[in-house]
């Protein structure tokens, strides 16, 4: 009927049921957030957008969550501007064992992280104190420690002690040992760790930052042998993980097992310190050693 084209129609909108919306022909169009804008905290269900989660400086603003950052992040959250300076930046690997593809892995290991190798090491001030630095970072085949990553470790500490400053290595190996050099790899340990036994005959300071994760053989060498030991929260530390250590011995580990707040409770950690804090607290530990044990007032 013509009258029925003027008739008023009802304000409201359809809804499809989820069974019709399944069982239509065309397909169903999705609408996500866009990629790189949001992030999901990695323990509570907040979603932070990127750019304040950064401001924040990676850490979740509802739960204290500890994300995993870079070692030029972490070198600028630590140092004052402009004062640091690479040394041994020139030292590459070699595929000394011709490893299969282990070419290809540090290539792109280089792309992603825009280092030569898995460490970043040199000389910066902290609140005007200067420091020799030494910075894993984690997104280089898994901060495992391969031969440069050894040497230029060594080189550090043995510039420390040249310089008579204070030594903080900031450690990040989830790989621990390099398996694609082998026993090379493994000889690290013991080497970092006999440069580690002359910077202490020296009088210097070692400081340790553990951060997540520190495992397998960076764990069992130098980021475990600190004057101080430092952590931040919830760091994942220790030699194998809790899930070997449990099919292995085939017993229940006790909640929290190897993380930074366990390990403090049980007397291996000093201190556990927020990300915010990290930078104050080295500098007035490096003060406070270097005026035997008193601030003078500072």
């Amino acid at each position: 009927m013509l009258k029925d084209l003027f008739k008023t129609k009802p304000k409201y909108i359809t809804v499809k049921t989820e069974r019709e919306v399944v069982n239509r022909d065309e397909p169903v169009e999705k609408k996500e957030i866009p990629d790189g804008l949001w992030i999901k905290c990695g323990r509570c269900p907040q979603i932070t957008y990127i750019k304040d989660l950064e401001k924040n400086l990676k850490v979740c603003p509802k739960c204290g969550f500890h994300f995993r950052i870079s070692a030029k992040e972490r070198l600028k959250l630590l140092i004052d501007k402009d004062s640091f300076k690479e040394i041994n930046a020139n030292l590459k690997t070699v595929n000394i064992l011709n490893f299969p593809d282990y070419e290809s892995k540090i290539k792109k290991s280089q792309k992603a992280t825009e280092l030569t190798e898995g460490i970043i090491t040199g000389e910066a001030t902290i609140d005007g104190i200067p420091v020799v630095l030494a910075i894993i970072d984690f997104a280089f085949i898994g901060g495992s420690m391969g031969s440069v990553v050894g040497e230029k470790l060594t080189r550090a500490i043995e510039y420390s002690i040249e310089k008579k400053l204070a030594f903080v290595s900031v450690s990040a190996g989830g790989g621990g040992a390099r398996m694609h050099e082998g026993i090379f790899s493994l000889m690290q340990m013991a080497k970092t760790s006999q440069a580690l036994n002359r910077l202490a005959e020296a009088g210097c300071l070692y400081i340790s930052v553990l951060t997540d994760p520190t495992m397998g053989g960076v764990f069992a060498s130098f980021a475990s042998l600190g004057d101080i030991m430092i952590a931040e929260p919830d760091a994942l530390i220790g030699f194998a993980g809790p899930r070997v250590i449990q099919q292995t011995i085939k017993q229940t580990l006790p909640e929290g097992f190897q993380t930074s707040q366990f390990l403090l409770e049980h007397g291996f950690l000093d201190l556990i310190v927020n990300r915010k804090d990290l930078k104050q607290t080295i500098s007035q530990l490096v003060k406070f050693h270097l005026n035997g044990g008193g601030m003078n007032g500072q």
